[in-house]
């Protein structure tokens, strides 16, 4: 097999990738490493913007597999009506699970036990005590309960939390207990103390968390978004946040970036973190260990993992 693999990771720093291709690093240069209408593996660079990564796209005229390494696919899909049909995309479900449950619950007590206004506080060489909530007996809504969800449900287990209740997209059974409907949502959200996002950006999940929703959470209750900033419709957070009803924790804005003296920097209750959920020293390993997974399969002819959808004639 001669085809070309586009690599954002230097291949000599990979070991085990299968011989037969040849592979060209590209992490975003200015140049690239060869033509793209000979490659017949994508890997997106990792943490660029979304038009560095979509840049090639279009003269992809050979490219059989676009894998990403983030665990959701908005970013490069704009670029699939460019691509031949049967091209497979494929995300990196299982690279990112354990950092972004990890910024989850950082974020959860953080929020709760009022950081935030310590780290303030040390600053200005103030001892500031007080009552905060704990995340103990707490009932936590996850909304998006895909892999990266219920590794959020395993890291909340040994904080004796009340209840955890679980929503995707279609009603299944898992070995906790029920994942409901998106349709169940309004009579979910006034239960939850906490409510975490970590579903995908769809057309379906755009602006999910708008008006409506936000009413109906608790008063006192906490907002987490770990998702896709567009998930949430800023300006409806932002009369929550305002009015002091409920509190948020942010990973994700929109926008992204989100720009000096927008409102969200100055909200009350309000604590935002600049998207790293998913760049902490355990993607490295586990970037690698996907990509030699997926490529041996790749030239072995055997079917790859996290294939999201395979474009048609007309490249979606």
């Amino acid at each position: 097999m001669t085809a070309d693999v586009w690599l954002p990771i230097p291949p000599e720093d990979i070991e085990g990738l299968p011989e037969g291709p040849n592979y060209r690093f590209w992490d975003g240069a200015e140049d690239f490493p060869a033509d793209p209408a000979d490659c017949a593996y994508y890997v997106v660079p990792y943490m660029k913007r979304i038009e560095v990564g979509l840049r090639p796209v279009p003269r992809m005229s050979s490219v059989q597999v676009v894998q990403t390494l983030s665990a959701g696919t908005d970013a490069i899909e704009p670029g699939l009506k460019y691509l031949p049909a049967g091209v497979r995309l494929c995300n990196a479900r299982g690279v990112h699970e354990a950092s972004t449950a990890e910024l989850t619950l950082t974020l959860i007590l953080a929020s709760l036990r009022g950081v935030p206004d310590f780290v303030r506080a040390q600053d200005k060489g103030e001892w500031r005590g007080g009552f905060r909530p704990a995340l103990a007996d707490k009932t936590v809504l996850i909304v998006g309960y895909g892999s990266i969800g219920s590794a959020i449900e395993d890291r909340l287990v040994p904080f004796e939390v009340a209840r955890v209740a679980r929503v995707a997209r279609s009603e299944r059974t898992t070995a906790r207990g029920p994942v409901h409907p998106l349709t169940e949502l309004p009579a979910l959200l006034p239960e939850a103390d906490v409510v975490v996002l970590s579903t995908p950006l769809t057309e379906a999940t755009r602006h999910l968390v708008n008006a409506d929703f936000l009413g109906r959470m608790k008063k006192g209750a906490l907002l987490v978004n770990v998702a896709r900033g567009p998930v949430v419709d800023t300006k409806a957070l932002l009369a929550e946040l305002e009015s002091g009803r409920i509190t948020a924790a942010l990973d994700v804005t929109d926008p992204e970036p989100l720009p000096p003296g927008h409102p969200l920097w100055q909200a009350p209750g309000v604590l935002i973190s600049p998207h790293v959920g998913g760049p902490t020293s355990a993607f490295l390993p586990r970037a690698k260990r996907l990509l030699v997974d997926q490529l041996n399969r790749f030239v072995n002819r055997e079917p790859l993992r996290n294939v999201v959808l395979t474009t048609g004639p007309t490249g979606v």
